[in-house]
Parts: C-alpha cells; sequence; structure tokens
C-alpha cells in the first residue's frame, strides 16, 4: 500500500524523479515558462513556490539552502536578484498554470507553467 506516497512517479527511479524536476525547475527560471505535461507543471509548482518563497528573504542561510537543492549558481542569482523581488508584498501564488490541450503524438494533456 502507498499510504502518504503524494508525489507523481512518472515512471522513474527515485534519483530520475529528482533529476526530472531539478532540472525543470532550472529551465523554468531561466526562461520564465515552460510547455510541459500537465502532470509534471502539477508536480513543478510546489518546488517552485517554495524556491522563490525562501528567495524573498535574501540570507546567506536561504542562498546556500536553494543552491543545496538546485545545483547551479547562474540560476540561483537569478532568482535572488530579478525574480524574487517581484513577489515581497505576495504571500503566494507565484505561478499560473494554463492547460493547452492533448498532445498529438500519444494525446497526454498538455500545459503552460508561468510566473505570475
Amino acid at each position: 500500500m502507498r499510504h502518504h506516497n503524494a508525489n507523481r512517479r512518472f515512471n522513474r527511479g527515485r534519483n530520475q524523479r529528482k533529476a526530472l524536476i531539478r532540472s525543470l525547475v532550472r529551465e523554468f527560471f531561466l526562461h520564465g515558462k515552460i510547455q510541459t505535461t500537465l502532470a509534471k507543471a502539477k508536480e513543478l509548482r510546489p518546488y517552485a513556490e517554495d524556491f522563490i518563497t525562501k528567495a524573498r528573504v535574501d540570507t546567506v542561510a536561504s542562498r546556500r539552502d536553494v543552491l543545496k537543492r538546485m545545483a547551479n549558481n547562474d540560476i540561483v542569482g537569478k532568482l535572488f536578484s530579478e525574480i524574487a523581488p517581484k513577489y515581497i508584498d505576495r504571500n503566494g501564488g507565484y505561478t499560473r498554470i494554463i492547460k493547452t490541450g492533448q498532445r498529438q503524438a500519444d494525446g497526454a494533456f498538455m500545459a503552460v507553467i508561468e510566473l505570475v
């Protein structure tokens, strides 16, 4: 039984799943919005919003925490200097998911996730 296992598995192992989420978050902060499947967008949202919430308080500890989980200096710098200051007065809900229909090849539901 899978009690208290709320994360989506994406038919991948634990390390592959972590790498997938990490790369989605990296590309999301690099471009501001990405198009992906609806399930991946829904799984990405809590991670991205947590990073933005931590980046709103620009301390050494918060930078180290975000850098530890993201492992990319350029994206962390952009997150703390450009993205997070826009959301200082906002209490949450930094992202928006827009459904865009089904993919022609396999019928997967697609979505665009973007910063508000």
